[in-house]
């Protein structure tokens, strides 16, 4: 029976997550959008399951209904914890969507309170006093403040949090943690008894994920980055590497952010690349998508062994170009890579790189997939992973939120694929 289960608000994170479980020798499932009841019992045989939602930017209603869908599934699952795994730096407005949709699991799960951890320290993202950090500064002082889609104001969880629900929020710090679960478990009940809902938690290092998991191991529901994953109780299982599919290999960057843009310019001096026309998604959308797979198949032709890249933002001067071709840049290039995926497939491509929440959402619902097998882990949330598709023959991704990942990711990964 699976034990534990998660709802992801995007595909990257889903990954994410179900990397840190498996590190910790659980058998997991990523399962693209909500399963139908035919496909419950292969689920079943594995300890954990992340239902991946493609709802962090889209109207809150809906994403509280796909998410009430996703929480009835894990109930038939067995279930006996939901985590609701939004990503580290806290990406939403004032009006959701992470406050809607825990407060939808609040009900869903029955939970009196619920912890709120977005720390995870091995990728940078660490909570002290209840501020949340990226590096060495405050979330409003990093690049999030710039963020094209979710600008972040503030680096207080609670006031950020407290702005998307009705419920109050408390917080426990790094003091009170350092003493210990018992001592963690004793402050959220005492928060808990003065009316919050949630609890945010302080996390500075591994020891801190590992003592809140502890102090959280009975509730119905713990909400956060993928960081509290790593708390999970281990098992003694070493995990099997995931074989390289034979094919073509090309990276597809539609992130924005800072970590993409340093990956995107270390991989130009090795790899063939070409940078997105917005203007030419905008006057001709089918051409630009023809010429560019054209171009793709003529890399390809040269070397077949050589991987190939196209990206959206190669620096900060991109981002504003893109918005000045048009305010939809976004939605026109994840259009344009869920429209290009499968034909890039079907020209022989196998193993793809793919840059960016949004895009690897759009990328895996172009290709068709429905459950990801998670492979080796790569670097603090990303991984390996092999696509199942649906009447395609597999594919192995990398599913990368864009701001994780070593530097020179889109060049080193392929050679960590067995």
């Amino acid at each position: 029976m699976t034990v534990l289960g998660a709802i992801a608000d995007d595909f990257t994170g889903a990954t994410d997550l179900a990397g840190n479980w498996r590190s910790r020798g659980l058998s997991t499932a990523v399962v693209l959008g909500v399963p139908e009841a035919d496909g419950l019992d292969a689920l079943r045989a594995h300890d954990a399951v992340v239902i991946a939602l493609k709802i962090r930017s889209v109207r809150a209603e809906k994403a509280v209904a796909e998410v009430r869908e996703a929480a009835a599934v894990l109930r038939e699952l067995g279930c006996t914890q939901v985590y609701d795994k939004y990503c580290s730096t806290f990406d939403s407005t004032p009006e959701g969507n992470i406050g809607p949709i825990a407060d939808a699991l609040l009900e869903e799960t029955g939970a009196r309170v619920a912890v709120v951890v977005p720390g995870f320290p091995d990728a940078g993202r660490t909570v002290y006093k209840g501020h949340l950090f990226v590096g060495n500064d405050p979330l409003d002082r990093s690049s999030m403040r710039d963020h094209p889609l979710n600008p972040m104001w503030d680096s207080r969880v609670s006031a950020l949090l407290s702005a998307q629900t009705p419920h109050a929020v408390a917080e426990v710090h790094v003091d009170v943690v350092k003493r210990g679960a018992a001592a963690v478990r004793e402050a959220i009940d005492a928060a808990g008894a003065r009316g919050a809902r949630y609890v945010v938690v302080d996390s500075i290092d591994g020891a801190d994920l590992r003592t809140i998991a502890t102090a959280t191991r009975d509730d119905p529901l713990v909400t956060g980055g993928s960081g509290l994953a790593l708390g999970a109780e281990a098992k003694r299982v070493a995990p099997t590497d995931l074989a390289g599919i034979r094919g073509r290999r090309v990276v597809l960057a539609g992130s924005a952010s800072r970590a993409t843009q340093a990956q995107v310019q270390d991989a130009r001096r090795t790899m063939s690349s070409r940078k997105l026309d917005v203007r030419a998604l905008v006057d001709d959308m089918a051409g630009e998508e023809q010429r560019l797979l054209d171009w793709v198949v003529e890399r390809w032709s040269e070397d077949a062994d050589r991987p190939v890249m196209l990206y959206s933002v190669g620096d900060v001067d991109d981002v504003a170009a893109g918005r000045g071709a048009s305010p939809h840049a976004s939605e026109l290039i994840e259009t344009l890579y869920s429209r290009l995926a499968p034909r890039l497939a079907d020209a022989g491509a196998s193993q793809l790189i793919v840059a960016g929440g949004e895009t690897s959402g759009s990328v895996s619902q172009g290709l068709g997939i429905s459950v990801l097998e998670v492979g080796q882990l790569l670097s603090p949330g990303v991984s390996w992973l092999r696509g199942r598709r649906r009447a395609a023959p597999d594919v192995n991704l990398v599913l990368k939120s864009g701001n994780f990942g070593d530097v020179d990711l889109f060049s080193s990964a392929w050679e960590r694929l067995a």
